[in-house]
């Protein structure tokens, strides 16, 4: 196991700037290690903590951080990286617990799967081309059979199909959002999100076009059928949305307007419809909200705000359809760009992407209140967490 000190060293490298690297085609042996799960967790109790970072930043990582965290004490361990990923800014699971996959966000934009074995290693089996460039997020379909990405700077999202090893294959379909024009102040359509909404359609959120689209997937070609669209107002910068446990409301964290906003939500149709901006409690000016986490009880929200460096708390009632603003607490870091629920929700893990840190909190479960852990853990150009 990597003591904490080591592992800084091998995220701290840092790499050349100048133009990103292309991804590498199928198949690709990969890196091989100790796997995120192997005997060498350290003390019982622990689980393990994944980190997708910048690898072409200064300073940046080196590739997709693992770590280990102590869901009693909230304290994390640096373990190891998986090399030979670049910019793996977002990170996502298969179902099975067996791959993970991580974005590419350079200009020829990629995602990667890494497989997580049983007998205790690790090895990236390759990327797959998005068909864009800047891919910044990337999901699973709940069958385990489709995975999605969105591509920022291109607009467009793809589809790949999964074999049953979880390993991509060519990309089955890329969608661009041509329409509505973008936002005041944008250069086109910037593609942030995309996700599987309870009923099953895929939704899309756009930043750069004030909107989010709503398809439908063929699960036998993989392609995307757009259904309808939600505008929201000009300038709001939608960034990411998260969805109420009872399905029928969705929250959205705008990041050019500080604001966020309550959507209704049709699971039959794929239908949404934003309600009114309300506020992040950071402020006049913009904060960059970045995102929003629900409770599985529906009874809390939490937003993260990166010009602010805090962590908005809400109180969700009305069975999901309002959030009521309770306080904001700082997260102790600089930029906090990702926030994830331990697998229990007793802790909250904030990546702090300019400070280079995770910073930890315990979560009250009777009234939502956020307690810091303790010391932040080091972690450069950490943009993702992703807790087992």
């Amino acid at each position: 196991m990597t003591t904490p000190t080591s592992r800084r060293t091998l995220l701290g490298a840092l790499l050349a700037g100048g133009a990103l690297a292309a991804a590498p085609s199928l198949p690709h042996s990969g890196h091989q290690a100790r796997s995120p799960r192997t005997a060498g967790e350290g003390a019982r109790g622990t689980a393990t903590l994944f980190l997708g970072t910048y690898t072409s930043t200064t300073p940046g990582g080196t590739g997709i951080g693992v770590a280990s965290y102590d869901p009693a004490a909230g304290t994390i361990t640096g373990r190891t990286v998986v090399t030979g990923v670049e910019n793996p800014s977002f990170l996502a699971l298969h179902p099975t617990g067996t791959t993970l996959y991580a974005v590419d966000e350079q200009q020829q934009g990629g995602v990667t799967a890494v497989a997580l074995a049983a007998d205790g290693t690790f090895r990236v089996l390759g990327t797959r081309d998005t068909g864009g460039a800047g891919p910044c997020h990337v999901s699973v379909h709940p069958g385990g059979k489709w995975l999605f990405s969105a591509n920022y700077t291109s607009g467009s999202v793809a589809v790949h199909p999964l074999a049953a090893d979880g390993t991509p294959g060519e990309r089955t379909d890329l969608v661009a959002h041509t329409a509505p024009a973008p936002g005041p102040g944008q250069d086109g359509p910037h593609a942030h999100q995309i996700v599987t909404a309870p009923g099953g359609h895929i939704l899309a959120v756009d930043l750069g076009n004030d909107t989010v689209y709503t398809y439908r997937l063929d699960e036998e070609r993989g392609t995307l059928e757009q259904l309808s669209y939600a505008a929201l107002r000009p300038g709001a910068g939608p960034r990411s949305l998260t969805f109420h446990p009872g399905g029928r409301y969705a929250y959205l964290a705008c990041e050019v307007d500080n604001t966020v906003v309550v959507c209704g939500y049709d699971p039959a149709t794929g239908v949404l419809t934003p309600g009114a901006p309300q506020s992040t409690g950071t402020g006049s000016g913009t904060s960059y909200p970045a995102q929003l986490l629900v409770t599985g009880d529906g009874r809390f929200a939490y937003l993260a705000n990166r010009g602010h460096n805090s962590l908005t708390r809400y109180a969700v009632e009305d069975g999901g359809a309002t959030l009521r603003l309770l306080d904001t607490v700082p997260v102790g870091g600089d930029f906090p760009r990702h926030i994830a629920f331990s697998p229990d929700e007793s802790l909250l893990l904030a990546a702090n992407q300019k400070s280079g840190t995770v910073t930890v909190f315990r979560v009250d479960g009777g009234s939502g209140a956020l307690e810091s852990a303790g010391t932040p853990f080091a972690a450069p150009a950490a943009v993702c967490v992703l807790p087992l």
